[in-house]
C-alpha cells in the first residue's frame, strides 16, 4: 500500500476526528536512567510534560511511525527496543478547529537515541527533560504508563 506522506485538509481531519479515534504512536524514549518528558506548546495537554507522539500515516508501519515521529518532533534518532502495548487517551481539548474533544489510540514504544540525547524540538514543544525520579503533578497519563509499563521511573497516586 502506498504511504501517505502528505498532510490532509484541516477540515477533512477534523471531519475523521468527529467520527473515529485517532490512530498514532507515543515514544518513551529511555535514556540513562530515565524517560524523555517534552512540553507541549498545543492542545490536548497544552503547557504538560507528555510522550512525544504522532499520528501514524497510512501505510506506514508502527515502528516506522515511531521513528518518524522522534526525528520530527525531537530531531533523534532511535532505535525501536519494544513495543510496550496500547493505550488510549480520551481529550476534553483539541487544537483542530472544529473538534472540542478527542479520542486517540497510541501504540507505545520504548526506544533509545541512537547518537545520543542532542535534542532539537519542533514546535510541538518548548522544553524537554528526562524524569529520573517520582514527582508530583504528572499528567495522569505519563502516570498510567509509568506503571502499567514498568517504566524506570515510578510515579506517585496522586497530582
Amino acid at each position: 500500500m502506498p504511504r501517505g506522506d502528505h498532510w490532509i485538509p484541516e477540515s477533512d481531519f477534523a471531519t475523521c476526528l468527529s467520527h473515529f479515534p485517532q490512530p498514532c504512536v507515543d515514544l518513551v524514549v529511555e535514556h540513562d536512567g530515565g524517560v524523555l518528558l517534552a512540553r507541549r506548546t498545543n492542545e490536548p495537554a497544552v503547557g504538560r510534560w507528555f510522550w512525544p507522539g504522532g499520528r501514524l500515516r497510512k501505510g506506514e508501519g508502527l515502528a516506522a511511525a515511531s521513528r518518524r515521529v522522534a526525528r520530527e518532533e525531537l530531531g533523534l534518532a532511535v532505535a525501536v527496543r519494544e513495543q510496550l502495548g496500547a493505550s488510549e487517551h480520551h481529550w476534553e481539548t483539541s487544537a483542530v478547529d472544529g473538534v472540542d474533544r478527542r479520542h486517540t489510540v497510541p501504540v507505545v514504544y520504548r526506544v533509545t537515541p541512537t547518537d545520543g540525547l542532542d535534542v532539537d524540538l519542533d514546535d510541538q514543544h518548548d522544553d524537554w527533560r528526562l524524569l529520573c525520579e517520582p514527582e508530583p503533578g504528572l499528567h495522569e497519563y505519563v502516570r498510567a504508563y509509568l506503571s502499567r509499563f514498568d517504566l524506570p521511573v515510578s510515579a506517585p497516586d496522586h497530582e
